[in-house]
């Protein structure tokens, strides 16, 4: 399939509207269950935080939707971990999700670190998402301000490198094996997101890539896999699926990719579900299946069919 390179200003003019957000609230929050070793899971809380757009503008990327176009004043981070720390129950690990770069300073205001690592003493993780030319000083810097262990997730997206290229990552293969060293030297944990079918790619040609990326990931001594389907709702994607370069990856390959990557007994591999029961209805024993697919996330065995 061809593949084609997208200026920023390209990206950004396929666009719809952006969600309404307020920097007083994270736009979301929930806990949520993730297996973690032999067996034990551990409850999470997950704080989708409100804040400045990130920088990248990757071209499959819609988090960009629940941002905000100006950068937060100092305290205004706090506020929203703390509004949805009051409406969550207890749990031993927390995400901070940005919709961005935890590290980039117009997102999260630097003076608010401080007082984020105070209200995340007592988790035994504290997850946060960062592009690999973002990880720096600031990250150690954070992680000795609390006694829990810090993992950073980033988004690897694909080994392919002509379609990492084309995804407008700004980043190559090389630049994130020297991030997901240099946290790893400093006891910084890391996992990443790997993309299922990107764009320019063929159905079997998605499940062996996202296959690749995720031996890629553990050999670089990544810890976690979350595998996501690609979808659209950018503009972008929705350009591309009508040229016949993007279309919905197949649900039978979701399982595929999902069985195929926990037999290879590395680490742990997640297959993200979020709205996988709108983007599929027309699936049969859709259900199912996807209870099937939570089992596995939550077991890390392969489910066999009944």
């Amino acid at each position: 399939m061809r593949i084609s390179t997208f200026t920023d200003q390209q990206i950004l003019a396929a666009r719809p509207p952006k969600n309404s957000v307020t920097p007083q609230q994270p736009y979301a929050f929930l806990n949520e269950i993730e297996y973690q070793s032999a067996g034990q899971t551990a409850d999470i809380s997950t704080i989708f935080l409100t804040n400045r757009e990130c920088p990248f503008r990757c071209l499959m990327c819609d988090l960009w939707k629940n941002t905000l176009d100006e950068s937060l004043k100092p305290g205004q981070i706090t506020e929203q971990i703390r509004f949805a720390l009051e409406r969550l129950p207890p749990a031993r690990q927390i995400k901070l999700y940005n919709s961005g770069n935890f590290f980039d300073a117009k997102a999260i205001p630097p003076a608010d670190l401080p007082e984020i690592a105070s209200l995340v003493q007592n988790y035994e993780r504290v997850i946060v998402e960062n592009h690999p030319l973002l990880c720096n000083q600031s990250c150690i810097d954070f992680q000795q301000q609390f006694p829990g262990q810090l993992e950073i997730a980033m988004g690897l997206e694909t080994v392919h490198p002509e379609i990492l290229q084309a995804l407008n990552k700004r980043m190559t293969l090389d630049d994130f094996a020297r991030a997901n060293e240099f946290l790893l030297k400093q006891g910084i944990q890391t996992r990443v997101f790997i993309l299922l079918k990107p764009p320019f790619m063929e159905e079997q040609e998605g499940i062996d890539w996202a296959i690749r990326s995720v031996e890629y990931a553990f050999a670089q001594g990544v810890s976690c896999c979350s595998v996501i389907p690609t979808r659209a709702g950018n503009g972008m994607l929705e350009q591309l699926e009508q040229n016949g370069r993007y279309s919905l990856p197949a649900f039978a390959s979701i399982e595929t990719t999902l069985k195929s990557c926990l037999q290879l007994n590395q680490g742990r591999v997640f297959m993200d579900l979020w709205d996988l029961d709108q983007l599929y209805q027309s699936e049969p024993d859709l259900q199912q299946r996807l209870s099937k697919l939570q089992r596995m996330n939550l077991t890390q065995t392969i489910v066999v069919d009944d």
